[in-house]
């Protein structure tokens, strides 16, 4: 059996490692992008200077040949279900039994005049950050448009080689449908900290033309030309799935897959950014651009096509970033408006870069979730409590079991519990004695769970 991967991100080189561990089938992943699987999240640190692209790439060269997984570099434009064949802009094809499409996400162009000009770009691909390294020599400022977590990075970048940064976010606070109003403040705060140049309420209008088919200004919606010579567009993404829209496969935004991550024909398969849920679980979105979730599909889909029938089960909302040097961490069900049955407990240091948010149902008194800025809490610890609706006071008793590394971090369980009782009028005694024997045995039952 030969099993065709379109695309070598995170979703379909798992795909391929599994489907490698669980069979002998012939592999072959395609990708028009690069050569080799390299870490997208950390695309970043290479023009930062911290990795060179060589350290972005978790297997050697040689992996993929001794593991007998086949490599082709391609652009795929046409997919013919029929006669189960792919065909390549090169006039190429190829023939599969079984596809997995893990074709990933494109950034969201909205139909900005100039949004084709050189010198705009997003940052997804190994191609942007080729771009964004062309672009930066005598680059006197860029313009980055749209406040998520990847204009961030691009931000970010473009800081730690001193080039001045203009942020376009169309929102009245960042990331304010993501973020509580505290927390977003706090990342706001931050970001004029480091000393960039945030424009709250204010959206791209126009690209302007150098005259010689490059950017070289921005107008914005309020009337301003802002001179830049790069435009970051970093509004969203989706599914990359423009050349399968005209075929008998079902799509709705993204790819439909059932809970086997199958689509509505037979032997083709969905996984990762492309790929939308039909019935997604309570709490959780039916596309997911998130790195471990695509992990996870790669996993399941390789299971599945090798005869193990396994449903696509994400667990418990997860996600992780940074804002310059603002650590975040959410778990469980955190909303910017919460519902009314939401309780939440907030603590902020003192220095403004720091802050734990517990959520609760005020109703039940179980834990509902956790939000975390510049303090680590244990993944595991924190989906446990959540998976097993933990009563809140039990949480706080033993919230030091959470703590990540205790040696080397401030411990701040006294302050929540302060604002616990004050809110509540209850007294809780705090576990103060931090137990290993404890911490393990937590542990072991999230594993056995």
């Amino acid at each position: 059996m030969h099993i065709a991967i379109i695309g070598n991100g995170i979703s379909g080189i798992t795909a391929a490692r599994f489907l490698r561990k669980l069979t002998d089938h012939q592999i072959t992943v395609i990708s028009s992008e690069s050569d080799h699987f390299f870490s997208r999240t950390a695309l970043m640190y290479v023009y930062m200077g911290h990795m060179r692209y060589e350290d972005v790439k978790p297997y050697e060269d040689w992996f993929w040949e001794k593991n007998r997984i086949d490599l082709k570099k391609g652009y795929v434009e046409k997919v013919d279900f029929n006669s189960k064949s792919l065909h390549f802009a090169g006039g190429e094809h190829l023939v599969y039994d079984k596809l997995i499409l893990a074709t990933g996400s494109t950034p969201n162009k909205f139909g900005w005049p100039g949004q084709d000009l050189d010198g705009v770009h997003g940052l997804y691909s190994l191609q942007d950050l080729e771009a964004m390294e062309k672009h930066s020599e005598g680059l006197k400022r860029a313009v980055i448009v749209g406040g998520g977590l990847i204009g961030i990075e691009m931000a970010e970048m473009f800081h730690s080689r001193n080039i001045p940064v203009t942020f376009l976010v169309r929102e009245d606070s960042y990331w304010g449908a993501v973020l509580p109003p505290e927390e977003s403040e706090m990342v706001r705060r931050h970001i004029v900290e480091n000393h960039i140049d945030l424009r709250l309420e204010t959206e791209l209008k126009e690209i302007i033309d150098n005259g010689s088919g490059k950017c070289n200004a921005v107008i914005t919606n309020k009337g301003e030309k802002i001179a830049c010579g790069f435009v970051g567009l970093t509004a969203g993404v989706h599914p990359n799935i423009k050349f399968l829209k005209e075929t008998a496969l079902e799509i709705d935004k993204g790819i439909l897959v059932n809970d086997h991550l199958e689509t509505n024909i037979k032997d083709v398969y969905a996984i990762g950014d492309c790929a939308r849920i039909q019935n997604p679980q309570p709490g959780r979105r039916p596309i997911e651009a998130i790195w471990y979730t695509g992990r996870m599909m790669g996993e399941v889909v390789a299971y599945n096509i090798s005869g193990k029938k396994v449903k696509y089960n994400p667990g418990i909302w997860f996600n992780s970033a940074k804002f310059f040097d603002i650590e975040y961490q959410v778990y469980g069900d955190l909303q910017a408006n919460p519902p009314e049955n939401h309780q939440a407990i907030y603590w902020e240091h003192k220095d403004g870069r720091k802050s734990i948010r517990i959520v609760y149902d005020k109703n039940t008194s179980t834990i509902l979730g956790f939000n975390l800025m510049g303090v680590r809490y244990r993944h595991e610890v924190c989906e446990q409590w959540v998976h097993e609706k933990a009563n809140i006071e039990t949480v706080l008793r033993d919230l030091s079991l959470a703590n990540f590394d205790p040696e080397f971090y401030n411990e701040y369980e006294q302050d929540v519990l302060a604002i616990y009782e004050k809110q509540s009028g209850q007294k809780v005694r705090l576990n103060h004695k931090r137990s290993l024997t404890k911490t393990i045995q937590f542990l072991r039952k999230k594993l056995s769970v």
